[in-house]
């Protein structure tokens, strides 16, 4: 029977799994191959069901192995890896602005009187120019980086000055893309509802972004559309765009 790993299993098995995880997602997780299933690679294991539709549980059953290539060896318990036809990765956009985010990953909020000075410099590149990494910061990280990829950001804290930015676009890799869940409004996450970040993927069931004040940090989030709308998703202009 297919071994199942979870968060707390070790060996070979999970060095296989994180291995695999970092060759099929959208975003390399970049996990270290060290056989121990910990919060990187139970992170990396939910993306990965988010992709294939799996149930995002963390769990790594038959299912979840066959998603990912592979399959129970007839001549013992353990695991053999499938042809590689059976992998189907995805390809990923390689954007200017997507390389420079991903660069961000772990920044975060670092609690009581004192601010992260990264997360201030995510301010500074807007009017708003807040001194707290306690105010909310989606738009500010987005504005930063579309500014440090060569491009005009709209200069704003607002995640809904996105709605005017750039043109429309389609649900692709990258995309700035704009959410509302009216029940958010006054959070943490932001005080008007709204919230923005970079498009890793859209499923049938969930907005997976890359951005700024996802749990008081830079990181990859699902956002559920049971609770959250689609506003919209912009792109930068042609004569704008860097790669």
């Amino acid at each position: 029977m297919t071994n199942i790993l979870r968060t707390g299993s070790k060996g070979p098995d999970v060095k296989k799994l994180q291995e695999l995880l970092n060759t099929t997602l959208l975003l390399n997780p970049a996990l270290k191959i060290d056989g121990d299933f910990g919060r990187a690679t139970n992170e990396a294991v939910k993306r990965f069901q988010a992709e294939k539709g799996l149930g995002i549980d963390g769990v790594v059953g038959p299912k979840t192995w066959k998603a990912l290539g592979f399959k129970e060896s007839n001549k013992n318990s353990g695991i053999t890896k499938a042809s590689p036809q059976a992998i189907n990765p995805v390809i990923v956009l390689n954007s200017s602005w997507m390389k420079i985010a991903n660069k961000e990953i772990g920044q975060k909020e670092v609690g009581g009187k004192g601010s992260n000075p990264r997360i201030i410099k995510y301010h500074a590149s807007t009017t708003l120019k807040s001194k707290s990494d306690e105010t909310p910061w989606c738009s500010s990280f987005v504005n930063w980086v579309i500014k440090e990829a060569g491009m005009q950001g709209t200069n704003s804290a607002a995640a809904a000055s996105w709605l005017a930015w750039g043109e429309k676009s389609s649900a692709k890799n990258g995309a700035i893309t704009i959410i509302r869940n009216s029940n958010a409004a006054n959070s943490s996450l932001t005080s008007s509802g709204n919230h923005v970040g970079f498009l890793i993927q859209e499923t049938a069931t969930h907005y997976e972004l890359l951005g700024g004040n996802q749990s008081n940090r830079v990181r990859t989030t699902f956002y559920p559309k049971s609770s959250w709308t689609l506003r919209g998703y912009r792109w930068p202009k042609k004569s704008e765009v860097t790669v």
